[in-house]
Order: C-alpha cells, then sequence, then structure tokens
C-alpha cells in the first residue's frame, strides 16, 4: 500500500502518487469517474486525501479488468450513500469472482509453461541424437 498525504497541490503530484496520468486524471472528472478538484486561487487543482485514496482504488479497479462504466456505476453507488453499501459489496464480491478466475487461468497457464521448459531443459541437457522425429508441435 502507498502511504497517500492530507493533500497535494497540483495534477502532477496526484499523477506522481496514484499513477494515472494527468490527462486520465482530467478525463476521469470529465466523465464523473472522480469529482472536479478543487481550485486554488490561481485555478490550480489541489486532491484531498479522500480524493487520492479514489484515484488509488481505480486504478486497482482498471488493472483488474473493472470497465470504466462499471467503475462509474460503482462510483454513482458510493455517492448514494450507506444505503447502498449491499449493491458495493455485491459488485466487489462479482468482481472478486472474475479475478480468481482470472488468477486460476494464468496459475494454469504459468503450470503449461513449466511443463514445457522443463521439457526443453531435458532436451538441452539430454538430447537424444537418434531421434529423428520432428514434431512441430513442441
Amino acid at each position: 500500500m502507498i502511504e497517500i498525504p492530507e493533500s497535494v497541490s497540483s495534477i502532477k503530484q496526484a499523477s506522481e502518487l496514484t499513477g494515472l496520468s494527468e490527462d486520465t486524471i482530467r478525463y476521469y472528472e470529465k466523465i464523473g469517474l472522480l469529482p472536479h478538484a478543487d481550485r486554488k486561487a490561481n485555478g490550480h487543482r489541489t486532491y484531498s486525501k479522500s480524493q487520492l485514496a479514489g484515484m488509488v482504488f481505480l486504478t486497482r479497479l482498471k488493472a483488474t479488468g473493472m470497465t470504466l462504466e462499471e467503475m462509474k456505476y460503482f462510483r454513482n453507488l458510493y455517492e448514494a450513500g450507506a444505503a447502498s453499501i449491499p449493491q458495493r459489496v455485491s459488485i466487489l464480491m462479482e468482481h472478486k469472482e472474475r479475478i480468481q478466475k482470472e488468477i486460476e487461468r494464468l496459475i494454469e497457464t504459468q503450470r503449461i509453461i513449466d511443463y514445457k521448459l522443463d521439457n526443453y531443459h531435458e532436451i538441452v541437457v539430454n538430447p537424444d541424437l537418434n531421434n529423428t522425429a520432428c514434431n512441430p508441435a513442441e
């Protein structure tokens, strides 16, 4: 987990802290995925700890395959208040299940790659010079 400061005083700092590009932050604000930043007298954006934590959470959801529309719907539920907590829990549980299935698929893929690497290593270490068969699937 990253340590989130109480606030940052520029979009550049928010970008560096959250990993979202400045353009992405602006876009997310424009489409309502993020609340609009507070502004200083000179017009520069400032972001609170809560806003920064929201950005970090969005990066995690995005990294795990949640669509912008799904994230926006989740955000709207958040804005609706405590009454929407059961819906938010349900969305996150479904998303967690999708992530778990993807993890299982990746682990299976890793097992297959490990198997192939073990076979190739065996061939390199102990080549069978008498085997003239050519199997392009190997």
